[in-house]
């Protein structure tokens, strides 16, 4: 009786109470109280009102023949196969990947460039940050306006080049099909290269100064720690500026549009402008909704694509 009764005694006391063993149960089914819940379900659901279902919307649409007033008419596919059939739509394609090369690839140079030459607090630099980044505050409209009366064939630069005895350099920019792409190009360029130093400046903050003093002391040259040693870190920031610029060369519109509305002979027109034309002034609805599902596709594929390459890149690492 009295081993039975020990043995009893040691299996309760090494079993832990019913409220112990089902404690982790009750932990894992516990309920986020009201205010977490509304946190985060009122911005999901204003996303998804907001943002979310237009977008589902516009792909629906891009399957309808519709003018946005009379009965719409599906036509499946059909949409798509005319657009690469379509002259107007491949030359906005072409500028399109002209614009994310050189607007892209400019901004992204100048910007960090003029960023690692103003980084560090010395007198006067505040100035040049300052008349750099001004012309983020002028609205687009406002930018074309003031870059459209310097390439005007009176303007500040056929009177600068007539000034200096270069009169057959002198044309009218704007109209000239060979150079409108480019000078509104020069316009956005001038807008966007602050705002990118703002992006770099940020980063290089971020870093930390003690591996650039041991690169220093180690002998590397200023090329090399650039190289080296600050671009690799600031992989994350190059990311966030590639993706702000590709995305910003996708959707660019306001500018071209108040400059030269796509022309002359549509050698302006991207894919965001031959969009709206063809919203608003054909009301060719379903057409312009392919047009924006396939600038959807280009900006996802080539920000994933990047993405990938980064990720794989930083586990390599």
């Amino acid at each position: 009786m009295t081993g039975t009764t020990l043995e009893r005694d040691r299996r309760r006391v090494s079993s832990p109470p019913p409220s112990v063993a089902f404690e982790p149960r009750r932990r894992g089914m516990r309920i986020p109280p009201p205010i977490v819940l509304a946190l985060v379900l009122v911005p999901f659901l204003v996303e998804a009102v907001g943002v979310f279902w237009p977008a589902f919307q516009g792909v629906a649409l891009s399957f309808l023949h519709w003018n946005g007033i009379g009965p719409a008419r599906n036509v499946g596919v059909q949409n798509f196969v005319d657009l690469f059939s379509d002259p107007i739509f491949i030359t906005a394609l072409k500028n399109t990947a002209i614009w994310i090369v050189l607007f892209g690839g400019i901004s992204f140079l100048a910007g960090l460039g003029v960023a690692m030459l103003f980084q560090s607090e010395r007198r006067g630099v505040g100035i040049y940050r300052t008349a750099l980044f001004l012309p983020i505050v002028f609205s687009l409209v406002v930018t074309a306006l003031i870059w459209g009366t310097f390439f005007q064939p009176n303007g500040v630069l056929n009177n600068a080049l007539d000034a200096v005895g270069l009169h057959s350099w002198t044309r009218v920019w704007l109209g000239d099909s060979n150079t409108a792409l480019y000078v509104v190009i020069v316009a956005a360029l001038w807008r966007e290269i602050g705002y990118v130093m703002v992006l770099f400046i940020a980063g290089l903050k971020a870093l930390d100064p003690s591996v650039q003093e041991a690169a220093r002391v180690d002998g590397a040259t200023t090329w090399q720690r650039f190289w080296h040693v600050t671009f690799p870190q600031m992989r994350s920031v190059n990311l966030v500026v590639l993706s702000v610029l590709i995305i910003d060369s996708l959707r660019s519109f306001d500018i071209v549009w108040a400059m030269t509305k796509g022309g002359p002979y549509h050698s302006t027109e991207l894919l965001s402008t031959y969009m709206f034309s063809t919203a608003f002034e054909t009301h060719a609805l379903g057409y312009a909704s392919a047009i924006a599902v396939v600038i959807f596709i280009l900006a996802i594929a080539v920000i994933v694509s990047y993405l990938v390459r980064a990720l794989s890149e930083e586990k390599e690492s």
